[in-house]
This record gives C-alpha cells, structure tokens and sequence, in this order.
C-alpha cells in the first residue's frame, strides 16, 4: 500500500501539494530560502567528491579514480580489493591502499567546514556521507551529527563471527601503518575497519535515521557525489515533494526518470531544467567553491574562513606539520567565482 501510495504521489503528483519554496532556481534563491523561517533543518548528502581536494581520490573517475589506479594490487578486477570474500583471502592489498588512503593524513575541506559551519547556525539536522575518511568527525561532527552509511574507518571489528571484538582507531592505525596485517588479539582472525564492502548490509543507523529524518527536513544540500550507489542514491527522493533540492557538484546528477524511478523503488529524480522544474538547483564546479559562494551568499563568509584558519592550525600545532590541504593552499579568503547556479538552461539545452 505504501508503495502505491509513493507511487501515484511522486510520479503523477496525486494525494500531495508540491509547493514551490524557491523564489528562484538559482543558488541565490536557496540562499534566501535559508535565510528565511521556512527552512530550519537541513540534510546533507555528501560523496567523494568533498574530499578530492584534500588529495583523496574519487572512485570512479575515469584517469584519476582508485578504480583506475589499482593495477599495483594486481586484483582480478577493481571492485575485489572492496569484496568480503576475497578480503578474507588476501587482506594485503586493502590494507596497503588504506595506508595510503588513511584519514589522518588530510585535513577537511572547506566544505567540510561549511557542514560544521551549518551545525553552528542550528540548521543542520544530519549529514549522511558516504565517505569512509573521517573527515567529517574531524571536522568536528559528532557521532548525533552523521549516518556514515558506507561505514567508517573510526572503529573495527574481528571479522569472526564468533568474536567480534572491537578495536579503536588509534589501534587500527598503528597496524596499518606498521604495515602488520591486524589480526584479534583474542583469536587471531583479521580485523577489519567497519567500512561497508560489497555484499555487506548498510548500518542499522541508516535506516533508523532515514525514517525520521526525511519527513522533516526543510532542504537537501547534496554535494559531491554521483548519485549511483543505492541505497544512498535513493535518499533524495525521501523528502517531501515541496523539499527544495540543492546539488553542487562537478555534473548534474541523480535525473532519474520519475516513473523509472518510482518503479525501481529508487525515488524522485532531479528535475533541474524541465519547464516542471519548481525545487531542484544545480551548482556545476568544486564543492569548495560551492559551498564559499553559499557561504557568500549567506553572509557567513567570513565565519567560514576563521573557521577552516583556526581548525587547520589546530590540527597542525597536534600533528607538528604545518603543510596545508591542497585546497587551502590558495587560501580560503579568495572570493568565490560567479555562481554556476542553474535549474533551467537555455531552450534546447540538454541535461549532462
């Protein structure tokens, strides 16, 4: 029933109102949006892309992400070195890459800070990542804040399922990096960080939180991220149709037809351009600039560089380096680019 209920609701807008909340489909527009009484809870979906500025790369881009630089591990495919079975058999390729790919060796992005930023303000309601790196916890969300719905390198468990026992962080690291495959001190089976491989369920939390969450919220700010994993993809499409929609992102994303979609179970896809198009806002560009140009927008420019200034010397002065991320190398104060901000392109443009 429920189904159908969805069903006629989002695909043929029957049983509910789909109020227009956005004086204009444009970055500024959301802007106002926040600004104003009627947005008070704030969601974030967030993907690799946040973190590729810090040197992390993305998954699947094509020269330059992990999938397309795994040749050294010599994997019978990409995907392996993320799969239970063959972990089980060859743990020495994952924790290789995990050394290289550890969380403490970056520093958050300045998108990263502008979520810390909106949980300053009171508007942020929960951040779902689908990063494994920590970065959003070192950015300062606590564990209320977010739903690591891929998992999280923070803590791990004995892959035996007669044991379980969980180790810290701290502990994981001094393995990895000791290069000394992780084994349970209690029985010597492998230790494994809780990060989500393929095949494995997504954490209890995740749909715990998607249940409450989504009926609330006032405004998705999905940034970085591709939109082809589910069930993470499928989040968008939770809120209730009146919900504006923001993506900054390198691409548009998550177009899902919404009869497709519905059918699929997959949600409400992203209308940017139709002549229907009445919430969704694509920002095109670095989720860095995206998020300064907001920040702008918002009047909180200012609060959001003091902020990644006064975090990055802190983690500095704890780790006694003071080399920055490549993305605050250029310093965060630059102003940011015109806003790319656009829901209806000219007559004819096609979506990307």
């Amino acid at each position: 029933m429920d189904f159908l209920r969805n069903f006629f609701s989002q695909t043929l807008g029957l049983g509910t109102q789909k109020e227009r909340l956005l004086d204009d489909l444009t970055l500024e527009g959301v802007a106002r949006y926040m600004q104003s009484e009627r947005c008070r809870r704030v969601i974030c979906l967030v993907g690799a892309g946040i973190s590729t500025s810090t040197g992390i790369p993305d998954f699947r881009s094509p020269s330059t992400g992990l999938y397309a630089n795994l040749q050294k591990y010599q994997l019978p495919y990409p995907e392996a070195i993320f799969e239970t079975g063959y972990f089980k058999k060859h743990p020495e390729p994952f924790f290789a890459l995990a050394k290289e790919l550890y969380p403490a060796q970056f520093k958050p992005t300045l998108c990263h800070y502008f979520i810390r930023l909106l949980k300053e303000k009171g508007l942020l309601l929960r951040c779902y990542t689908q990063n494994i790196d920590t970065l959003e916890r070192v950015a300062g969300l606590e564990s209320e804040d977010l739903v690591e719905a891929h998992g999280t390198f923070h803590t791990s468990h004995c892959i035996s399922p007669l044991c379980r026992q969980e180790y810290t962080l701290s502990w994981m690291k001094e393995k990895i990096f000791s290069e000394v495959i992780p084994k349970c001190e209690k029985c010597q089976s492998v230790v494994k960080p809780d990060i989500v491989f393929f095949g494995e369920n997504l954490p209890a939390r995740f749909f715990s939180c998607m249940q409450s969450d989504f009926q609330k919220v006032d405004l998705l700010l999905i940034m970085g991220t591709s939109l082809q994993v589910q069930p993470f993809a499928s989040l968008i499409g939770k809120a209730p149709l009146s919900t504006p929609r923001l993506l900054i992102n390198k691409e548009k994303t998550g177009q899902t037809d919404p009869f497709l979609g519905m059918m699929m179970g997959l949600g409400g896809g992203m209308d940017f351009d139709s002549k229907k198009a009445y919430r969704d806002v694509a920002w095109l560009g670095d989720c860095d600039q995206g998020c300064l140009a907001l920040a702008d927008l918002l009047g909180w420019k200012k609060d959001l560089e003091d902020l990644v200034r006064k975090e990055h010397a802190r983690i500095d002065a704890q780790s006694g380096s003071g080399s920055p991320n490549p993305s605050t190398s250029a310093s965060p104060r630059m102003s940011p680019p015109p806003a790319k901000g656009e829901a209806r392109p000219t007559e004819g443009e096609k979506p990307q």
